[in-house]
Parts: C-alpha cells; structure tokens; sequence
C-alpha cells in the first residue's frame, strides 16, 4: 500500500453517515464494509511493519543485550504517525474506492 499517498484525516472526524448508508441503502451495511476493510487495511499494515522489523532481530540476544536501535525507532514511529485503519476505510468509501457486493441481495435479484 502506498502509505505517503494516503488522504486519510490522522484526527478523529464526523462522517456523515447519512450520505454513507445512501450508497448500499442501509447504514449498518456501509458500516460493515467499512469494518471489513479496515481490518483488511490492519492486517497488511501490520504484516509490512513485522517484515520491516524483523529485519533487526537477532537470535543471538538475550535479556541483558537489549540495545535501542534508532532506525527501528524511527520506522516505529512513522506507523504510528499513520492515519487508523478505520479513517483509511471510511475515506476509501466515500471515494468509492471500496468494491463490494452482498451475495443474499444478489441471490434475490436472480
């Protein structure tokens, strides 16, 4: 994912969840989506921040050799600087940038 390329608010905002139950016809539906895709968004975050740190492991360190890497530190602290999975989500479905499809309504159209 191209994280510098985010549009993401980093603060909490209001979205308004009128506009966003009107593109599935249920708020509850969006929401869902929006939940899916967050986790989904969570999920890689977290797998390119273990592989990005995983380079710094050493297997021949024990308790007492425990020493602060600052290029460590630093890609830390750029994840945390990140905007929340849950803002990246709400922002990529107002921008219909979220394909989604519900198999029970599909069911119902045939």
């Amino acid at each position: 994912m191209e994280y510098k390329k985010l549009t993401a608010p980093l603060n909490t905002i209001t979205w308004d969840t009128e506009s966003m139950g009107n593109k599935t016809g249920n708020v509850y539906e969006s929401v869902m989506i929006m939940a899916k895709r967050a986790n989904q968004i969570s999920k890689e975050i977290k797998e390119d921040l273990g592989k990005k740190l995983g380079e710094f492991t050493s297997y021949t360190d024990n308790l007492e050799e425990v020493f602060e890497n600052r290029e460590q530190i630093e890609i830390s602290k750029y994840y945390e600087r990140l905007p929340k999975p849950s803002s990246i989500a709400a922002k990529e479905f107002t921008d219909n940038k979220i394909y989604y499809r519900n198999p029970s309504k599909d069911k119902k159209d045939d």
